[in-house]
């Protein structure tokens, strides 16, 4: 990866100088990151706030780093999408990366590392929500304050046990990833494509795929086929489409040739799916109190005192799952069924 495709995704003259390039990248999220480690390794000469700036983002990275490493050896669970892409990247160049992302094998190392992480950090915002319905699957975000939080994007991390979580209707939740880290890689990107079907890819998804392409997808029937057994061969190929038009494609070309007789039969079981299966859409958690750890709970707990306050306790908030921000009405039955709960325990 060279900076002059830095330019060409930007859409940047390359006439006008890394300023304009810098002025394009700050445009997107964390996209300025990229390209200020980019111009170092290039040797152009930047200001004392710049090199601050990189260095910030550099620390960042590392921060999530050991974050990652240090809950996989104490609680199972292991990054996905953004720590590994950004392992592909050359030497010097920093992945964008506007959070941590992490799976976990069940829910209850989910809540252990959630748990070491609200131990550990300044955790200001838990969001909780489930996917699906039995099983359900959890998903937790919890945010905190960068270094500098009026200009630096705060902590970011986020916990699943479902490592896809679909569409919530023709695309099921897959809990598990395969072992292959490349071919995982090229998953997460072509499910991140299933969100936001009626846009193109962003500059960062084409760049994830230029390092893929140095990977070794020495088996690329079989790459596709793990691509259609995860319900994806059609969000794969039109990501590789896509990026066709701004990068050599290497190994990924022949990969995307052998997507082609998954296509049709898989827009087919989604109209046939779409039309029998039932719709689990996400219930979010509305957060009424943080709690004293509950470091004895291993799962969360569901309470519920009427159809309209359905509660979720976790071991470390309580929430309302509802499909819409509770009314004060309700938010007041709710916390005092949580009320008359704590004085049953």
């Amino acid at each position: 990866m060279n900076t002059a495709l830095l330019y060409r995704l930007l859409d940047a003259d390359p006439a006008a100088g890394p300023a304009e390039l810098l002025h394009r990248a700050r445009s997107g999220r964390h996209l300025p990151h990229l390209v200020l480690s980019a111009l170092v390794r290039d040797g152009v000469r930047m200001g004392a706030p710049a090199r601050a700036e990189l260095r910030r983002a550099r620390d960042r990275a590392a921060h999530y780093a050991r974050l990652a490493a240090d809950l996989a050896r104490a609680t199972g669970v292991r990054a996905i999408r953004g720590l590994p892409l950004s392992g592909y990247y050359p030497a010097g160049l920093l992945r964008p990366m506007d959070g941590l992302d992490l799976v976990a094998p069940d829910e209850a190392a989910l809540w252990q590392a959630v748990i070491r992480l609200v131990t550990d950090h300044p955790v200001e915002h838990i969001d909780v929500s489930l996917l699906g319905e039995r099983p359900h699957h959890t998903a937790v975000t919890l945010h905190w304050p960068a270094e500098d939080p009026l200009v630096d994007p705060w902590y970011r991390v986020h916990l699943t046990t479902a490592a896809l979580p679909g569409d919530g209707s023709a695309v099921p939740v897959r809990p598990y990833l395969v072992a292959d880290e490349h071919v995982e890689c090229l998953i997460a990107l072509a499910e991140s494509c299933l969100r936001r079907p009626a846009l193109p890819p962003c500059p960062v998804t084409l760049l994830d795929i230029a390092v893929l392409t140095g990977r070794p997808f020495s088996e690329p029937a079989e790459t596709a086929a793990v691509l259609a057994a995860y319900r994806l061969a059609p969000e794969a190929a039109r990501l590789l489409d896509h990026a066709a038009g701004h990068l050599p494609l290497g190994p990924l070309a022949a990969v995307r040739a052998e997507l082609d007789p998954a296509l049709a039969p898989e827009h087919r079981r989604r109209v046939e799916a779409a039309g029998t299966a039932r719709s689990f859409p996400t219930r979010r958690g509305t957060l009424l109190r943080r709690t004293v750890i509950r470091h004895a709970w291993d799962e969360a707990r569901f309470l519920t005192p009427s159809c309209d306050t359905p509660l979720l306790l976790t071991p470390v908030a309580d929430y309302l799952l509802a499909p819409a921000p509770p009314n004060p009405t309700t938010r007041t039955a709710a916390l005092r069924a949580l009320h008359h709960w704590d004085s049953l325990c």
